[in-house]
């Protein structure tokens, strides 16, 4: 009962914790900073002293004045213990201010790095909890620039602005202390202007207009970091092409876009600028009138003309706090509207984790009627949902195929065994477990992947293998290397495992990356496979391999294939095919394919296209031919041979099938030799190596 209640509590003070909102603008600037409360305290303080330490010099100067036109008539008259006690005084007050200056920014710097290095730990840990299908949706440009850019202007905000700020704030009273003790006339003269820049400061910086351009600003730059992001990863292909970056539309036409806004944008504060500059740099130009206007009725000439010398003096350095108080305020919105962008990746919640976690005794995934939607996650009807009622079985042990046209939701249900997303209804279970009955941490462990998007860090080969399990020793990782045939080629490199890829020369194929992550894959060992066109883009040769390395791989074990290619798939267990986000058919190839149904038709088209050549035109009896006389089809169709006639290179199966490796030698051979009446091979015949790899 007691553990109960207590449970509910906890349960009431996140909810209250998630409800309270969140402050913006300079209150979630102030509270940032304030995690080193005592450092940020401690330097302004340090700050303000120093301000009000720094007009000293200016009030010694003006008794030092004094002193002289008091005794302007007899110099020997002079007090010179205090003329030097003034002196010191000023010069001391001066260094005093500077050093003070120094440790305030001492401590807000000390306070600046650590909240950075805290806020970059706490967004890189929040972001690695969200699920994966949070990283789909946000470019890897836009969160670069949260880190490196707006969490960065953070450092800069509560190492220099802080402090500024609290100077800035504390100057205008100190300074209005000074101007309203010596003569309250002149004091009120210098006020003028003081409070004139200020409303030009407020009608530039707090606008609705200008809050609304700040935001564009962070876009622009955000934009521009994307297709920087882009760019820089496709540049091979723009320099293949002998293109420019003219050529590359989206991040040039940003380049110009944000050149244009920040030109508008800068341009727009001209005039307020240049008022702001000429009022607060020339205060004096309001003294003379008041000067003009006073000096007639001067009862003491001297004490007047003392004042009016000290506060001319004293004008000019009324310009410097008010302008540090204007850049304070400008690159404080900047903070500001980056910091909400922090703050809307921060409140993008992971997806809850279950309370009592469980684990599951066998590893068959089974879809019951799963909705989704990427809209809403949720049961939107049948035109928003990308998924609708999905059901079926994939057992142990069984490789289940899903194919479909592009679009139809087959990345999604393999997206969702892992809980990239949750389900807008029905329930996915491994094991007859519902995955959100599962902890993260758990499931993760439990299914491995294999994309035809390889990534490979730029550490050594064995630490990339690694990452499938971190704990696994040496030969470990060399036996998963082996098993994904990629330990030849791996001792090759100028230091084996331990070279770093993409340094010294040590790049590898497409091929040759995806064994490795095959080899990463066999090392974790996970019970469930999802293989997502694993191999779309490889050669007949390294296709080959792949396969042989995923039959390993996929022993025992409950495998998901997404694939294009029928042929890859075609001695799976089960094929779903799937379309509109529905299973409209299921079952073994040779069921399907005889069904006359959507799996038969698109397996006729798929079976026409290996027959395809390309060559020279005119060639009778034959298919096309020519000087290419060997040019294989799209997934190693049928070639021709020089004399027109169809040679044996048809063996080389989309699939990329294992036992193809001297095939395609056989193949050139046999056109070469212009291999009489050679039938062409049709699909069944191209695939049936390819069928006993899943067999």
């Amino acid at each position: 009962m007691k553990q109960d209640k207590q449970e509910k509590q906890d349960k009431q003070e996140k909810q209250d914790k998630q409800e309270k909102p969140q402050k913006k603008g300079m209150a979630r600037l102030l509270e940032l900073g304030a995690r080193k409360r005592g450092l940020i305290v401690c330097s302004c303080a340090l700050a303000v002293l120093s301000v009000a330490v720094s007009f000293a010099p200016f009030v010694a100067i003006y008794y030092i004045i004094r002193e002289l036109v008091a005794h302007f008539a007899d110099l020997g008259a002079l007090d010179a213990a205090r003329m030097i006690r003034l002196g010191w005084l000023a010069a001391g007050s001066a260094i005093g201010a500077i050093l003070l200056n120094f440790f305030a920014l001492m401590c807000s710097h000390l306070a600046a790095f650590k909240t950075q290095y805290e806020l970059k730990l706490e967004f890189a840990a929040h972001i690695a909890s969200l699920p994966l299908g949070f990283h789909s949706a946000n470019s890897t440009g836009k969160l670069r620039k949260i880190v490196d850019e707006n969490i960065e202007k953070l450092e800069g905000f509560v190492a220099h602005q802080l402090p500024d700020m609290a100077g800035s704030f504390a100057m205008p009273v100190i300074t209005l202390i000074v101007l309203f003790a010596f003569d309250w006339r002149f004091g009120l003269a210098s006020l003028v202007p003081i409070i004139a820049a200020y409303f030009i400061q407020m009608a530039a910086m707090g606008t609705g207009k200008s809050k609304k351009s700040i935001k564009l600003f962070q876009d622009s730059l955000e934009n521009m970091s994307n297709a920087s992001v882009e760019y820089v990863r496709g540049i091979s292909v723009v320099k293949a092409f002998n293109q420019t970056i003219y050529s590359f539309r989206k991040f040039y036409d940003t380049i110009a876009d944000y050149g244009r806004f920040v030109k508008g944008y800068t341009m727009s504060f001209e005039k307020y600028m240049a008022a702001f500059m000429t009022i607060i740099g020339h205060v004096y130009v309001f003294l003379i009138p008041v000067m003009i206007l006073i000096a007639g009725g001067a009862e003491d000439y001297a004490e007047f003309a003392l004042a009016a010398v000290f506060y001319v003096v004293f004008s000019f350095s009324l310009a410097t706090p008010f302008t540090k108080l204007l850049y304070v305020s400008q690159l404080s919105a900047q903070v500001s509207d980056g910091i909400e962008r922090m703050d809307g990746m921060l409140a993008v919640r992971p997806l809850p984790e279950a309370k009592n976690p469980r684990t599951a005794a066998e590893y068959s995934v089974s879809f019951e009627n799963v909705v989704f939607s990427y809209a809403g996650k949720g049961e939107e009807g049948e035109t928003a949902a990308a998924l609708n009622g999905v059901s079926f079985v994939a057992r142990q042990g069984e490789a289940t195929a899903l194919v479909g046209p592009s679009g139809s939701g087959k990345s999604t249900i393999a997206h969702l065994i892992p809980r990239f997303y949750d389900v807008g209804g029905g329930a996915i279970r491994i094991g007859g477990v519902d995955v959100r009955d599962m902890a993260s941490e758990y499931l993760m462990s439990i299914v491995g992947f294999v994309f035809q998007d390889v990534f490979l860090f730029k550490q050594s080969v064995a630490d990339n293998i690694l990452i499938g399990d971190k704990s696994a020793s040496r030969e470990q990782v060399v036996a998963a290397a082996k098993a994904a045939q990629c330990h030849e080629f791996v001792e090759r490199l100028p230091r084996g495992y331990d070279t770093v890829i993409g340094s010294g020369g040590a790049h590898l194929s497409g091929g040759e990356r995806q064994r490795v992550v095959i080899a990463r894959a066999i090392l974790k060992n996970a019970p469930i496979l999802v293989l997502d066109e694993a191999t779309a883009f490889a050669d007949p040769e390294n296709e080959q391999k792949i396969q042989l390395a995923l039959s390993e791989l996929m022993k025992g074990k409950t495998v998901i294939i997404i694939a294009h290619r029928l042929s890859t798939v075609r001695g799976a267990d089960k094929i779903l095919v799937v379309d509109k986000g529905k299973i409209v058919e299921e079952g073994a190839h040779e069921a399907l394919a005889g069904a006359n149904g959507r799996y038969s038709r698109m397996w006729e088209l798929y079976a026409g296209t290996m027959d395809w050549t390309l060559g020279g035109a005119g060639v009778p009896d034959g298919p096309p031919g020519g000087a290419l006389g060997g040019v294989a089809a799209e997934d190693g169709g049928a070639t021709a041979g020089a004399d027109g006639t169809a040679a044996e290179a048809g063996a080389v199966a989309e699939a990329g099938a294992a036992a193809l490796a001297g095939a395609g030698a056989a193949a050139v051979a046999g056109a070469a030799a212009g291999v009489p009446d050679g039938p062409a091979r049709h699909g069944d015949e191209k695939t049936e190596v390819a069928a006993n790899v899943w067999n």
